[in-house]
């Protein structure tokens, strides 16, 4: 297994992973089409003779372009808000405090040192009082970056495991893998969010009598929450795709700021034995993670199609890569 390089797999993987994120509002404007395009099959007349009428794409056409600025713009609205409130959600999920300079000087200057080396402001250090082993880094601007450690990772790792640890999560911040993240976690939600309201909508008009316009309604609600968790579930695969792309290019980032690739090696091999933060059940929030929890559940996807529904690469293929540096 011959390892790339850091440059060319940073390159790589930035390509790939616009790529990935640029699926989610195509997947908001192929829904709607796919909504008023399947209304349309649905309500097709007949001729004289009882034949089906010859179907009309521009119809369908029309009505997506009149009402996809709408959905968008409550889409854009929706997203913004939820964007902006992530990041102290986050910290809510994890419990996570500030960790100050005088509590413990030796986490500041190994941050500050690597900041120094990789040329970039300093953020906020948090830490999670949690015996187990983890970090994550979190943020979408320089008010808001901030790198997170739990106790049990300050007082297990040595100086050099430590380095290689932060210097992954600072990757993560210099490449705005946090933002990124925080924007695929979101659009997922929102479409997670749009199936279960969609759904709710069509168990309460189906029970409210068999009137005929009760009825479409009641189909086209059913419609919606159908194609709203298959875009759900195509936003899921991206998102687990774009959340393995980036630990692997936070990995050798990180070898190369902290300079030595198998103190972040064996430093993984510590976290992967007692990943901690068990108590956030939150899958998204999880993302983050330098190592999956390794008691959260696993749904059945996750268990069924791990390589697909994972959102972590095997620890074991991270560290082949970084020693072979």
């Amino acid at each position: 297994m011959k390892y790339v390089g850091i440059y060319t797999q940073q390159s790589s993987n930035n390509i790939k992973s616009v790529l990935l994120l640029c699926c989610f509002p195509l997947l908001v404007v192929g829904m709607v089409w796919a909504f008023f395009t399947i209304l349309c099959l649905l309500s097709m007349g007949r001729d004289e003779y009882g034949r089906p009428l010859p179907f009309e794409w521009d119809t369908a056409n029309a009505l997506t372009l009149e009402y996809l600025p709408v959905v968008l713009g409550v889409v854009g609205i929706w997203f913004i808000i939820a964007y902006f409130i992530n990041d102290a959600v986050i910290r809510n999920a994890t419990q996570a405090h500030p960790l100050e300079r005088k509590d413990n000087m030796r986490v500041y200057n190994i941050v500050e040192n690597l900041c120094i080396a990789g040329g970039m402001n300093m953020p906020k250090v948090y830490v999670v009082e949690d015996k187990q082993l983890n970090a994550y880094a979190s943020g979408i601007d320089e008010k808001t970056y901030a790198v997170t450690v739990t106790r049990g990772l300050l007082n297990t790792l040595n100086d050099e495991e430590l380095a290689g640890v932060i210097g992954h999560e600072l990757t993560h911040i210099k490449n705005r893998d946090t933002r990124l993240l925080i924007v695929s976690i979101v659009f997922v939600g929102i479409f997670s969010m749009v199936a279960q309201i969609a759904f709710r909508m069509f168990l309460n008009t189906s029970t409210r009598g068999s009137s005929k316009k009760g009825n479409g309604a009641a189909v086209g609600m059913l419609i919606a929450a159908v194609l709203a968790f298959i875009a759900y579930f195509f936003a899921l695969l991206t998102r687990f795709a774009i959340s393995r792309k980036r630990e692997y290019m936070a990995d050798a980032g990180g070898a190369e700021l902290c300079g030595n690739p198998l103190a972040l090696a064996s430093a993984l091999r510590k976290i992967s034995a007692n990943p901690g933060l068990d108590d956030v059940s939150r899958s998204d929030v999880a993302q983050l993670f330098i190592a999956k929890p390794d008691e959260m559940k696993q749904n059945f996807l996750e268990s069924a199609f791990s390589s697909l529904f994972s959102t972590h690469p095997d620890t074991r293929k991270r560290i082949a890569y970084l020693e072979q540096f």
